[in-house]
């Protein structure tokens, strides 16, 4: 039997912070056609079922009917398949459930355990929405001789704490005969074990939205064979996101500059959309153009952004005995009844705001 997992779509999304409203919008269309891609996916490679394990859409306020129309459609056009539906925190509208004609193929969760059985393999899974969470666990009541896969959306904890939002207590979750714990909620790839038994993954997000949201993005597909589950990672985004850090420490020439931010971004595809992160200690002399930079690189890429986290390194020692306001603020600061350490701190704190560049902590 073959099983898709994934989680964390968020169709609809707004994605104006970065992107003009014209890209923010052809990005909405590409996630969703992504999504769409992954159903296709599923159809070629005789998958049985796939389980989303939260937040399908973003928010109430967001959504538009083309949207789910087209998710409902694909749903439908993929009728051997059963879509294992489960709201995570972001879907409040009940779309689904307030359906009067819902398809035969969907099939919902609630905030009670609810299971669905394929031969052996049984999917079981619950959405949080009481503000006490605590006394799901001791109700999950599983067989030892079955697969087990449990579907929830939250962030993992690895012990009971005060905190009993949408947080899964994974401690309470072991020696309960899971063999796969599909979650949603971290829109990273991460799996690792649970116990001796069963493992536990998040299938991250389909498409990244944002820059805390860089690299691969896809969904899990598991293959159950002889009592055993294995699984494997897919990618099939249309854009990615790339943050890069390029270290400036002690250059000056901007020629330079903007050949080793060059270099370190070589490789990334023009499609994609990319960050680049200017950092390390620079000294007086050095002029970054950022502006410069981001205009020459903008119509390479979808998308180019440069932010720019350089320290200024500062031989404040050569101003001490100028006659000017840095030589006066380091006279005065000298005079301070304090420890050489924190004089010193003081000083380059505040040359770095005379000469121009914004302090940092």
């Amino acid at each position: 039997m073959r099983i898709i997992h994934c989680a964390d779509l968020h169709l609809d999304s707004k994605m104006e912070t970065n992107l003009t409203s014209e890209q923010a919008k052809e990005r909405r269309y590409e996630i969703l056609s992504t999504f769409e891609n992954m159903v296709e996916y599923a159809i070629k490679n005789e998958v049985k079922i796939v389980i989303i394990a939260g937040d399908l859409f973003d928010t109430a306020q967001n959504q538009q009917k083309t949207i789910k129309n087209r998710v409902l459609n694909a749903i439908r056009n993929a009728g051997n398949i059963d879509f294992l539906y489960l709201q995570g925190n972001h879907d409040k509208d009940d779309f689904f459930k307030s359906l009067s004609k819902r398809p035969d193929n969907l099939k919902l969760f609630c905030q009670e355990w609810s299971g669905y059985t394929y031969d052996n393999v049984v999917i079981t899974g619950i959405e949080f929405g009481k503000e006490d969470n605590s006394g799901i666990y001791s109700e999950l009541i599983l067989n030892e001789n079955e697969i087990n896969i449990v579907v929830m959306h939250g962030q993992i904890s690895g012990y009971r704490t005060d905190n009993k939002g949408e947080l899964i207590w994974l401690n309470a979750l072991q020696n309960k005969y899971i063999d796969y714990l599909a979650l949603g909620h971290i829109h990273e790839y991460k799996c690792e074990k649970l116990d001796y038994r069963g493992v536990y993954c998040y299938s991250g997000c389909l498409e990244g939205r944002g820059f805390d949201e860089c690299g691969k993005k896809g969904f899990v597909v598991l293959d159950i064979e002889n009592h055993q589950i294995t699984s494997k990672f897919i990618s099939q985004t249309k854009r990615t996101l790339h943050e890069i850090h390029v270290n400036l420490t002690n250059m000056i020439d901007s020629d330079k500059i903007i050949e080793k931010v060059e270099n370190a971004i070589q490789e990334i595809p023009t499609k994609d959309l990319l960050k680049v992160v200017l950092e390390g200690e620079i000294l007086e002399e050095t002029e970054i153009d950022s502006s410069y930079i981001e205009q020459k690189m903008k119509s390479r890429y979808y998308f180019f952004k440069i932010v720019d986290k350089t320290e200024l390194k500062i031989d404040y020692l050569k101003y001490e005995n100028d006659i000017s306001l840095k030589g006066e603020f380091i006279r005065k600061v000298k005079s301070l009844n304090t420890t050489e350490e924190e004089k010193s701190k003081i000083i380059m704190m505040g040359i770095r705001a005379l000469v121009g560049k914004e302090v940092k902590e």
